[in-house]
């Protein structure tokens, strides 16, 4: 593989660090001044900090299981392989700062940051509640948020890169018409 210069990977790598950071300096601050199941209000009726334990994937998806070890080392292994791939993608595009390569940035950082969470304790600390009319969305933490900013950032992105290249068609076209107009006679 012939991989161009990573002259921006560097920087986005401290992106992905500082995700960690600051995912896990929130998780200990809330593991020590909130109780499990205790909440702190924000913006009452809107926004919670409160304190979970989530043993499964998102949504606590599989925290139910009869094999608990077995899902926890299934998410790490799962979490682990797709780092790794974001990773790879990093070191590719890493050359310069895009849309892309930033939500790559973010996605490898919440995803180290749950993934540590998930080795050195098990689970993951979840601490963001937020409710809409009567819908409470599931708990979340900044590891998570940094993961779905990421994947929304690159959904944008293959909006923009796509019409980019419609652009670029539609220029290629007329001037193609002009270069036929010029061996017309008369035209």
């Amino acid at each position: 593989m012939n991989f161009p210069p990573p002259r921006r990977l560097p920087w986005l790598l401290l992106i992905s660090a500082l995700v960690m950071l600051v995912d896990h300096l929130s998780k200990t601050w809330v593991s020590a001044h909130i109780r499990i199941g205790g909440a702190i209000p924000i913006i009452p009726g809107i926004l919670r900090i409160t304190h979970w334990t989530n043993d499964g994937a998102a949504f606590s998806l599989f925290a139910d299981s009869t094999s608990p070890e077995a899902v926890r080392w299934g998410l790490i292994s799962f979490s682990l392989v797709a780092a790794l791939v974001v990773l790879i993608f990093m070191v590719r595009m890493g050359y310069r700062f895009s849309l892309s390569t930033i939500a790559l940035a973010l996605i490898l950082g919440g995803a180290l940051g749950n993934v540590h969470d998930r080795i050195e304790y098990g689970s993951v600390v979840d601490f963001i509640e937020v409710q809409i009319f009567s819908y409470s969305w599931p708990d979340f933490n900044l590891a998570d948020s940094s993961i779905v900013t990421g994947a929304c950032l690159l959904l944008v992105d293959s909006f923009l890169t796509g019409r980019d290249e419609e652009d670029d068609e539609e220029e290629d076209d007329e001037e193609e018409v002009g270069e036929d107009e010029e061996d017309i006679p008369g035209a």
